[in-house]
């Protein structure tokens, strides 16, 4: 081997190579965790109504160690997206001192179950741990179903909203049984069983049925109405509130 220049050549140069790849880690190394760079800022930026800056401080206090090299953003990333409200965070390293945090709030669409459980559902139909306030609690629908259903029932409320707009009533309640029955409770105060989805008789198309028919049936009706049945084939069952009631209630069939 020491015969051969060009084997003794390539030697050489690997470890020249070596050298220097060790020179550049260790200098790398050194820099990363010299004092000389600390971390001096961070900056949250986001359109944030009900994260404040008590909340991020109390959350960042004693957690955040190290250089603006060695500093752990995965870690920050994560204690943020465990704060109320918070649905998303985003964190990055800018030179030569500070981490910029951006965070997206839950904007909340619903409230969801019961109420001392104080669980809301956002636009993207999640669920969140949240609270608005009694004033905004009581403009929220009131979503329901059973656990993994809230985004079905989010896009529900979304298909029962757009049919009900040409009557100029909202669904206020939502509410999708253990048995996939679904129920609203309308703007109005009126009740509507829908039932279970079937290929045969989608709700969808049942409820608009409904909604077409409504102006010229109980629309016209004078006295209020509790609750109404869709649950036929050919008509609606009605119901009027135990004060107004003077007999049984009677299927209403369909027009023409």
């Amino acid at each position: 081997m020491w015969d051969e220049p060009r084997l003794l050549n390539t030697a050489a140069s690997a470890l020249y190579a070596l050298a220097l790849v060790l020179v550049v880690y260790a200098g790398t190394t050194m820099i990363a965790h010299s004092p000389v760079f600390p971390l001096r800022a961070i900056s949250v930026q986001g359109n944030l109504e009900h994260v404040n800056r008590g909340q991020i401080v109390d959350a960042l206090q004693g957690r955040v160690s190290g250089t603006i090299f060695t500093v752990d953003v995965e870690a920050i990333r994560s204690m943020f997206q465990t704060m109320p409200w918070v649905r998303r965070a985003e964190v990055r390293r800018r030179w030569p001192d500070r981490l910029e945090v951006s965070l997206q709030e839950h904007v909340p669409l619903a409230r969801w179950g019961q109420e001392a459980e104080g669980r809301l559902v956002n636009l993207h139909g999640e669920i969140f741990a949240g609270r608005v306030g009694a004033e905004r609690d009581a403009e929220l629908p009131k979503f329901g179903g059973p656990a993994g259903s809230e985004q079905e029932v989010a896009r529900r409320y979304a298909l029962f909203r757009e049919l009900l707009a040409p009557l100029s009533l909202e669904p206020r309640t939502v509410a999708l049984s253990q048995r996939q029955s679904w129920q609203l409770r309308l703007s109005n105060g009126l009740t509507v069983q829908l039932g279970r989805d079937s290929e045969k008789d989608p709700v969808r198309e049942r409820f608009a049925r409904f909604v077409e028919v409504y102006p010229r049936t109980l629309g016209r009706l004078s006295r209020r109405l509790d609750y109404v049945d869709l649950r036929y084939s050919n008509g609606f069952a009605l119901r009027v509130p135990e004060s107004l009631r003077a007999e049984p209630p009677k299927p209403m069939r369909r027009k023409a």
